[in-house]
This record gives C-alpha cells, sequence and structure tokens, in this order.
C-alpha cells in the first residue's frame, strides 16, 4: 500500500507545473526525478537560452535558482543531434557526472579534475575560450553515464555526436553544450543532489511545450 500511494503522488507531482513544459516532455522526466535544469530556448534557430534549477515535492514544481542567461549551439536546436551539426539536442537527459580544470567545488556529483579540460583558442563571435571547462556538468546524451564527462564512449554511435555539457558561458554560442556564467555553474555544481535523480530539460520554447 505505502508503495502504491508514493507512486500516485509522483505521478501527481509530474503533472503539476513545470513552466513552458508540456504534456510530452513531461512524461519523459523520471518519476525518480526531483530535480530539474530547465533550459529554455529563445527560439529554434536561436543560440540564446534561458536555465533554471527546479525541485519537485508534494505541492509541484518550485524554482531553487535563476534565471541565469544561457547560451546553446550556434545554429539552435534539434530532435536528432547528429556530429558536427552546430545544434544543441533537445530533450530530457541525466546529470549524473561533473569535473573542471579547478579543484573541486564541493559538489556531491562525482568529479573529475583533470588538466584535459584545458581549452584554448576563440569562439565563433571571436571571444576566448579559455576557462569554459573550468566547471563542466556532462549531459548524459550519447554517453554511460557514471563516467568522467571526458570519456568518448558514444552508446548510438560516433554519427549521433556527444560530449554535451553544461559548462562556463565564454560570451558567445556553443558548438552544442548549455553554458551559464561562471558563478552560476558553480552554484549549479553545489545545488546538484544525486540522490533526487537531477536531470536536465532542454530545448527551444515551442519544443518544450510539445
Amino acid at each position: 500500500m505505502p508503495v502504491q500511494a508514493d507512486a500516485t503522488l509522483s505521478r501527481s507531482a509530474r503533472e503539476m507545473s513545470l513552466p513552458g513544459v508540456g504534456a510530452a516532455m513531461l512524461a519523459d522526466i523520471p518519476d525518480t526525478t526531483r530535480q530539474v535544469l530547465l533550459a529554455t530556448g529563445d527560439g529554434r534557430n536561436a543560440n540564446t537560452s534561458t536555465v533554471a534549477l527546479y525541485e519537485r515535492s508534494a505541492d509541484g514544481w518550485e524554482q531553487k535558482a535563476g534565471p541565469w542567461a544561457a547560451h546553446n549551439a550556434l545554429r539552435g536546436w534539434t530532435d536528432d543531434h547528429r556530429l558536427d551539426d552546430l545544434r544543441s539536442p533537445i530533450g530530457v537527459f541525466g546529470l549524473t557526472d561533473a569535473g573542471g580544470l579547478l579543484a573541486h567545488p564541493g559538489t556531491r556529483l562525482p568529479y573529475d579534475r583533470s588538466r584535459a579540460f584545458s581549452i584554448s583558442g576563440t569562439g565563433f563571435t571571436g571571444e576566448p575560450l579559455a576557462g569554459s571547462f573550468d566547471y563542466v556538468i556532462a549531459v548524459n546524451y550519447n554517453r554511460k553515464s557514471g563516467m568522467t564527462p571526458l570519456d568518448w564512449s558514444r552508446p548510438l554511435g560516433a554519427t549521433k555526436g556527444g560530449g554535451i555539457w553544461v559548462h562556463v558561458d565564454h560570451g558567445g554560442p556553443t558548438h552544442g553544450c548549455v553554458s551559464i556564467a561562471k558563478e552560476h555553474m558553480k552554484e549549479l555544481l553545489l545545488a546538484l543532489d544525486p540522490d533526487l535523480h537531477p536531470v536536465i530539460v532542454m530545448g527551444d520554447a515551442a519544443s518544450l511545450a510539445r
């Protein structure tokens, strides 16, 4: 009986308001998930977004952090992400692993500190990329959870792309990732709780509303 009551509560909470997210996308959020990072793109072909963190209880979804300005891929969003298409994948993906160039920030997620997160050069608008991977959170699109964000395993095959992260914003569009300011990345890393089974719900506003 308690198991049945808990399942009913979970379904009820899932149906309560997560701003701008429609029934089809809500249905993809696991019943166990109590934490959602919502990344809402400004348009299908736009590379700017808004990100906010929500937690779920019996009363529905409550905003816990944000909204924060963000960037996504140069060409916007897609339901069928492909390698080098310069679009961010639309969907619901787990957030299980983190890492970065900088020391462990106190996150409860597994954190891989490595010099391999170093990056140089410039972005699409000529902005410097240095520091973009000071902190990253792997988005579980075409990757194995429980591995460092640097892992290059691609369960769906190489042509489906991968290496999608939430990372430090460098002031311009990304190749496929979602990026937010460094102070917000650190706040997010401290807030995410593996026991709440966090996911990111990401896409342009029209796609999220389906």
